[in-house]
């Protein structure tokens, strides 16, 4: 068996910010236990377990009081590991499964009584051999009510996927904004290339995450900030916040979460646009029947 590997900060600070109340993370993961919960034979990585005891310690260290479990590559299309956190986060948890395209009714029904409000189709060859527009499609036309699909690429393969986004019949979240060389800043082309996308359609929704991966510089993160901050800005009510805990293949590097959290009011300077960023937005697609409850 090949060494599993340690993605997270072993002891990750006290974030000097401190999230609104009903804060969400809105994109983490879990691995296993893999006693449990094996990993896919098709895994690209073989993690050490970072099981839903370490999220919720990590939930509530952080402050936020809320998360949103997406289905890690190195579980495949089997979910059981994201749905048994779901189950033992007394309601504080929702989930983004990855399926089989050729999935039944019966099981997405499933899917959504154990918490599950979304699928992901990742098209990033270093972490799926196989991705499939025309039965990604094809299932984005019969998920349960409320669902949502998200996207994981990367800025190069933009183009090309815009038929296939444009033809998706519910909302979409992109996953770190579709991975940009922040370099660039605010105005280079890969972020122009996004906003592009999301303003073909109203109903497109994004992660602000991930500087840890998109800023090669490093803390505190000046690149990201900058390039990311105006994005922020124009699409307030379309833009979420995760962790990214435990930060599946970044071995090389350990982010330090709080140190991610505190990243949040550079990028989100008002506290209005940080309740919408971390609660309002969060809610409105993962908790919709309580979000409608705090309008």
């Amino acid at each position: 068996m090949p060494e599993r590997i340690v993605s997270w900060h072993a002891d990750p600070s006290t974030p000097r910010y401190t999230p609104p109340p009903g804060a969400v993370d809105a994109h983490c993961h879990v691995f296993g236990p893999m006693a449990r919960f094996p990993f896919s034979a098709k895994a690209k990585y073989l993690p050490k377990d970072a099981g839903p005891e370490m999220l919720f310690a990590l939930r509530d260290k952080l402050g936020f009081a809320r998360n949103v479990i997406v289905q890690a590559s190195c579980h495949g299309t089997d979910n059981a590991a994201t749905l048994d956190a779901i189950a033992r986060s007394g309601g504080r948890a929702r989930g983004v499964a990855v399926v089989d395209p050729a999935i039944s009714e019966n099981d997405l029904a499933r899917l959504h009584e154990g918490g599950m409000r979304g699928v992901r189709f990742n098209f990033l060859k270093r972490l799926v051999d196989d991705a499939p527009k025309d039965r990604f499609l094809a299932l984005s036309r019969r998920l349960p009510e409320g669902w949502h699909v998200v996207i994981y690429f990367e800025a190069d393969i933009l183009e090309e996927l815009r038929p296939f986004v444009d033809a998706i019949p519910v909302p979409i979240v992109i996953d770190h904004m579709g991975r940009p060389d922040v370099t660039q800043g605010p105005d280079g082309a890969d972020m122009r290339a996004f906003r592009a996308l999301l303003g073909s359609r109203e109903d497109i929704w994004t992660k602000v995450t991930c500087p840890d991966r998109l800023d090669p510089a490093g803390p505190p993160y000046d690149a990201f900030v900058e390039a990311v901050r105006p994005l922020v800005a124009d699409y307030p009510t379309r833009v979420l916040w995760g962790t990214d805990w435990p930060h599946p293949n970044q071995q090389d590097v350990l982010p330090n979460d709080g140190s991610l959290v505190d990243i949040i009011p550079r990028i989100a300077p008002t506290e209005e646009a940080q309740e919408l960023l971390l609660v309002d937005n969060p809610m409105a697609l993962y908790w919709p029947e309580i979000g409608a409850a705090r309008q």
